[in-house]
């Protein structure tokens, strides 16, 4: 007996929300990595979970550099993270990553992330990744809203 499989030949509708860029010209802010030989699994490549390392050091800088997150008042947990590995990347390649706030809501905002390395002088895309952002009081045990300065700085460096 053959069985047949009849494959939709329709797209699946995405969530536009989840969509992730891959175009990194629309983001503002870039950092270069620095890789450690620790990054690395035994097949000679960065590990699957270090890149989520290499997603909060981005998102670290570019608090610090670009929206000057004031810490000590105002605390920020992750809700949810995900990644789309593409590319691997391999001992000795060039890294950097993209960072940018892609949506502001009351208490929580979205990070979207993007892992190139850069190879004869072109970019190669080898992650996306999106983070969302809950600001957190760590007193009440419970979210806040985004404070407004930091709120009006993410606005203003994203031109949202």
């Amino acid at each position: 007996m053959i069985f047949k499989t009849f494959w939709r030949k329709k797209e699946k509708l995405k969530d536009k929300k989840s969509v992730i860029e891959s175009k990194t010209d629309i983001f503002k802010y870039r950092s270069a990595l620095e890789m450690r030989f620790t990054d690395l699994d035994m097949m000679g490549h960065v590990n699957n979970a270090v890149y989520f390392t290499y997603m909060e050091i981005g998102r670290t800088k570019y608090w610090q550099q670009a929206i000057q997150w004031d810490w000590k008042k105002t605390g920020v947990v992750i809700g949810q993270a995900s990644i789309n590995y593409l590319k691997p990347i391999l001992l000795g390649d060039k890294i950097s990553i993209y960072v940018r706030t892609s949506r502001i809501g009351n208490t929580s905002f979205d990070l979207e992330y993007i892992i190139i390395k850069e190879k004869n002088g072109e970019e190669i895309v080898c992650s996306k990744g999106k983070t969302v952002c809950v600001v957190y009081d760590y007193e009440s045990k419970s979210p806040v809203q985004i404070p407004l300065k930091e709120r009006n700085k993410m606005i203003e460096f994203e031109q949202l």
